[in-house]
């Protein structure tokens, strides 16, 4: 019995032995898996034991853990879309952990970390801005048919709607500035126009499928550029050519009839030193508003060369030629939200049918390819020159209706049938001479009117259009232009602790503005005298407002002038870094030159102004400008950070605020606009949540508008200066993740946006003289078009390994009226007040799933917008306070439930 005892105590002690011997060699591995160009936190990236399904994601951190691996070198493999995968050798000790501390993964392209240099992208916890950054991989999940900039609506004090709802024609706000006041770069370049400032996103619709990210820069910005961004700064980085080898196809079906192909291919980097990415795309659909169809195309292309370590060349070239028709509502349509409400919310009065397919008064075409050369020289391993070549033509403009027809012009009811569409075949029956009974008297020809003359420049056009009546065409206003430029920035570490950075921005930008036919409706020609250099012309040349525009040869109508624009800017910044404290201060200096040439206002060849007149090609009206500003961010911890900035732009004004009147006349009173900011902020870091909270006052003082003023039965005009906009406000943002499958993100920004002081100007007549003063009541009045309370809350759940659900809800409120301050007369009496447009909500819902079949890797998604078909309106065009003080206003209700899905297979 003994003997069977020992026997059995023995084999139980081997039993635990040998179990704790086993547990002995074993061990964990963790560590941080950080973005290798941001030194951000990857969430969600995979970690794996090479050759097994052992694994584990990082956290909200990016923090993992392996457990139960055996002892010994093991080699662990690190993935994350978008990224290089990085395989690891780790030597496991049995029974200890192993922390491998930072472990960086790099983007999967050439040459992308050098780009997000050149455009200044903020790096969390060091940069002490306001910032949100977007990844590619984001917006391609939930983009779909939605407008490029909606998908910012996710982020702080942003606003975008989609105006009239064409194609591409959205819009954005940023702290209550619009689009001329933020900055908008594309690979650190800007694109804001260079004579207004604005950017039109239809010239752009290709960009959201060859963007790697997206950053939004609130307030001063962290770009190192004398640019406007008052509101802030929206820095598109665009995908560089993929270090990997495969090719992409996706197919898009979507409501009204949209449809979206896309093909991409990639080389990967080869042996000796090349990588070429191509992409290409066609879109098309009916567009949700009755009558916006669309026809857009988009390519992209990046060729990458590395010669060795210190040198490496970048040719980027995309571009998105498209048409669209719209929806604009002009001040004598009228059109207003009661219309809507009678005739549907899809209702556009500016279409019908033409040979039986859709036309409209009003197409947008467009194609503005942009081509950057990047040229990076490492010169030593502190010294590093980053330089940007750019070029860009934009060629194309818009239609609209031009003539008269008996009297009456094309906004009269009695050119639309009983659906309010345009009767486009009887106009064109009309202008062909043919009896159309409820249009009036009949067309009446050249030699009708003019008896016994005969001006017709040798040949036959009888049944004319001109300005004054007598038919209507379809008239192009072409708005292209010529821009090239060069950005180039050295970098010098001056020490552990400093880095130096300076630079130059050279453009020259040439505007090109005209006036074409683009149908004649059945007429012979269109008449025009409206150029003093000819004594009249009758143009009979038709040019299809295409997606790609020709200006060769055009025969041009009402006006004709060019716009040039020269820049030269200079800048610099001091960045240093120790330990948990980070700070920098920059400047920039800028010289804006404008210069107008104005071919039908006056004489050819004048180029004097001995007569008292302003001549053809004025001198080159030059501005000086700039900024200063700097910032400080402490790390008081690992999970707490603080920072604070404040800076003072000198901001030049723009082309249409130097020369009066559209014409070669000086405005004597233009100056500088200045913008003084300042911002506080806190962030917060853990494993399952993060958030930031940032409070910013930025003033906008001393613009200047000009508005027309009747005093006593005088016409005058009052040019006012001193105009101020003070916007303060507190945004916050958060993710929270409770469980590896699920993630919460949300944000709420509160803004009070209003304009400063009452102004007053002296007024003076066409003679400049003092007929007296003007004062308008701006003390207190809300600053319109963009809602100032915003928030959100979103989540995505992964239902099985690759299959997510999201959704989120967005709210907007405490939003006002649009309104020109320079024609408005309901602040010409004190005591008014923006008319404030109802609070709205929006739910979206989507699917997302990435499989495999076979070797084919597979993303299916489905995204569904304002699900409960909620009605709101968007935006008001006008202020008018009256008894229904909404139905009464121009303006756009928002849009219904729309739906995309979407599938896309990578070999």
């Amino acid at each position: 019995m003994k003997k069977i005892l020992l026997s059995l105590t023995c084999g139980m002690l081997l039993i635990l032995w040998g179990s704790s011997t086993a547990h002995a060699q074993t061990g964990t591995v963790e560590g941080t898996v950080l973005d290798g160009d941001n030194q951000e936190a990857l969430i969600g990236a995979t970690v794996v034991l090479k050759g097994t399904t052992k694994g584990a994601t990082t956290d909200i951190n990016g923090r993992f853990t392996l457990s139960a691996l055996d002892a010994g070198r093991q080699t662990i493999v690190i993935s994350y879309v978008g990224y290089q995968n990085r395989e690891m050798f780790v030597d496991v000790i049995g029974g200890q952990t192993v922390d491998l501390g930072n472990v960086t993964i790099s983007v999967g392209a050439v040459g992308l970390k050098e780009v997000e240099i050149i455009a200044s992208v903020a790096i969390d916890r060091k940069t002490p801005v306001a910032v949100s950054t977007i990844k590619g991989s984001e917006i391609e999940a939930k983009i779909g048919n939605q407008e490029f900039p909606e998908i910012l609506r996710s982020t702080p004090s942003i606003y975008a709607t989609k105006q009239g709802g064409g194609f591409g024609d959205s819009r954005i706000n940023v702290r209550g500035f619009d689009q001329r006041n933020t900055a908008v770069l594309i690979n650190g370049v800007p694109v804001n126009d260079m004579e207004n400032g604005w950017v039109f996103w239809s010239n752009w619709a290709g960009l959201s499928d060859v963007t790697s990210n997206i950053q939004v820069q609130r307030g001063l910005s962290a770009s190192k550029l004398a640019i406007a961004s008052v509101g802030g700064t929206i820095n598109i980085i665009t995908n560089a050519a993929e270090m990997k080898k495969g090719s992409k196809v996706g197919y898009t079906v979507g409501n009204d009839g949209y449809n979206k192909f896309a093909i991409s291919t990639s080389t990967g980097l080869t042996e000796n030193g090349w990588a070429i990415s191509l992409q290409a795309t066609h879109t098309r659909g009916d567009g949700y508003i009755d009558g916006t169809e669309f026809r857009a195309y988009s390519y992209f292309a990046s060729v990458a060369k590395i010669f060795n370590d210190r040198h490496s060349i970048h040719l980027t070239a995309l571009g998105a030629p498209q048409w669209h028709n719209q929806r604009e509502i002009g001040q004598f349509d009228g059109i207003t939200l009661e219309t809507f409400d009678e005739r549907g919310l899809k209702y556009n009065h500016l279409w019908g049918t033409l040979d039986g397919e859709e036309f409209s008064w009003r197409r947008n075409f467009y194609h503005k390819p942009k081509v950057f050369i990047n040229h990076y020289w490492n010169i030593s391993q502190k010294t590093e020159l980053a330089t940007t070549a750019y070029i860009s033509y934009g060629r194309g403009g818009g239609t609209g209706p031009r003539g008269q027809l008996n009297g009456s012009f094309d906004n009269s009811s009695k050119f639309k049938d009983e659906n309010g569409q345009i009767r486009f075949e009887d106009i064109r029956r009309w202008n062909q001479g043919q009896n159309v009974p409820d249009f009036g008297d009949p067309r009446v020809t050249w030699g009708e009117l003019n008896p016994g003359v005969d001006n017709r420049q040798g040949f036959f056009a009888d049944k004319f259009v001109n300005t004054s009546g007598e038919g209507f065409v379809r008239r192009a206003s072409v708005n292209s232009h010529n821009w090239v430029g060069v950005i180039s920035n050295l970098t010098h570490e001056l020490s552990d602790r400093f880095n130096l950075t300076a630079g130059i921005d050279l453009r020259h930008y040439r505007g090109i503005h005209y006036r074409r036919i683009d149908n004649l409706l059945g007429a012979d020609a269109y008449f025009t005298n409206t150029n003093i250099n000819l004594a009249g012309q009758f143009i009979t040349e038709e040019k299809e407002a295409k997606a790609i525009a020709d200006l060769k040869d055009d025969a041009k109508l009402n006006y004709h002038n060019d716009g040039v624009v020269q820049w030269i800017g200079f800048f610099g910044q001091l960045e240093y870094n120790e330990g948990p404290l980070s700070a920098f201060v920059s400047s920039s200096l800028s010289n804006q030159g404008f210069k107008r040439i104005d071919y039908f206002n006056y004489l050819d060849g004048d180029d004097t102004e001995a007569d008292g007149n302003p001549k053809q090609e004025t001198d080159f009206e030059n501005f000086l400008g700039g900024n200063i500003k700097g910032g400080i961010n402490y790390n008081l911890d690992e999970r707490h950070n603080v920072f604070a900035n404040a800076g003072f732009y000198s901001k030049q004004p723009i082309f249409d605020n130097v020369y009066l009147n559209f014409l070669n006349e000086v405005n004597p009173d233009v100056e500088n606009e200045r913008v003084l900011g300042f911002e506080l902020g806190y962030g917060y870091r853990s494993k399952m949540f993060s958030a930031n909270l940032n409070l910013y006052r930025t003033a906008w003082t001393n613009r200047f508008l000009s508005r027309d003023v009747e005093i006593e039965n005088q016409d005058g005009r009052a040019n006012l200066a001193g105009i101020d906009q003070i916007h303060t406000g507190v945004e916050v943002d958060m993710t929270f993740r409770p469980i590896s499958k699920l993630t919460i993100d949300g944000m709420l920004s509160v803004g009070d946006w209003t304009y400063g002081d009452n102004i007053s100007a002296a007024v003076f007549n066409d003679a400049r003289e003092n007929i007296g003063t003007f004062t308008f009541y701006l003390d207190g009045v809300k600053v319109g078009d963009a809602a100032q309370t915003t928030a959100r809350i979103g989540a995505t759940y992964e239902i099985i390994k690759g299959l997510r659900l999201f959704g989120s809800w967005y709210y907007a409120g405490n939003l006002y009226a649009d309104y020109d301050v320079t024609t408005d007369e309901v602040f010409e009496t004190p005591g008014n007040q923006a008319v404030e447009i109802p609070s709205y909500n929006l739910v979206d819902a989507g699917l997302y799933y990435d499989f495999k079949i076979g070797k084919l890797d597979v993303t299916w998604r489905l995204n569904v917008n304002n699900v409960f078909d909620e009605e709101y309106i968007s935006e008001l065009d006008t202020n008018e306070v009256g008894e229904d003080k909404f139905k009464d206003n121009r303006g756009f209700y928002g849009f219904g439930t729309t739906w995309n899905s979407g599938i896309r297979v990578s070999f």
